[in-house]
């Protein structure tokens, strides 16, 4: 077998085997996350930009409309509080995009730390599903589409991270740059090694 002499001075990293069919398929399903969570984005945005712009929504929050006046209570602004729920709408959401993209890139490579952060983060998906089926959402509470969209992100993960942990993935996740060596004896103080 072949190696090409390393021009950088390090060691050639050894090359990886392509992706098996569950981790190919884990990847797209990864890619499939991100479009739902966009969606979800798009569509939690629409619906705030209907509440701002309804006077009745506006009225029941107790917010007043002369001049953008304050808050009965608060002391705000009517374009700070819609600023603030609009942020809190779009930072999360482009951060959940993000961890779908990164994971699909990671475990693409065969990255094993990717493995385990996907596993950990559709933990964190199965409380949010569980928050969302609850009603103790902070922001939409118990609608359709509050559960439609965690329900929907919940079994593209589940599939993802089964397909991730398949035997058949196994071997393509192990560090391939470990030399296996057995264990050292421990020497006793005071007697030299013998030779052979």
């Amino acid at each position: 077998m072949y190696l090409p002499y390393p021009s950088s001075g390090q060691p050639a990293e050894p090359e990886r085997p392509s992706a098996p069919a569950p981790v190919l398929t884990a990847v797209k399903l990864m890619y499939a996350g991100a479009a739902v969570s966009a969606v979800n984005l798009i569509t939690s945005l629409a619906y705030l930009a209907y509440l701002v712009g309804t006077k009745d929504a506006i009225r029941k929050a107790h917010l007043s409309l002369a001049g953008m006046g304050s808050c009965s209570a608060g002391h705000c602004r009517a374009a700070e509080v819609y600023t603030f729920i609009a942020l809190g709408a779009i930072v999360p959401g482009v951060v959940v995009i993000a961890l779908w993209l990164w994971m699909a890139r990671a475990n693409g490579r065969g990255r094993n730390w990717a493995r385990i952060l996907s596993t950990v983060l559709f933990g964190l998906a199965t409380l949010e599903l569980t928050d969302a089926t609850t009603g103790t959402g902070i922001v939409f509470g118990v609608t359709v589409l509050g559960v439609i969209f965690p329900a929907l992100t919940w079994l593209v993960g589940a599939a993802a991270v089964w397909l991730l942990w398949r035997p058949d993935s196994g071997a393509f996740f192990s560090p391939r740059d470990l030399v296996r060596m057995p264990p050292a004896r421990p020497r006793l103080p005071g007697r030299l090694p013998r030779s052979l």
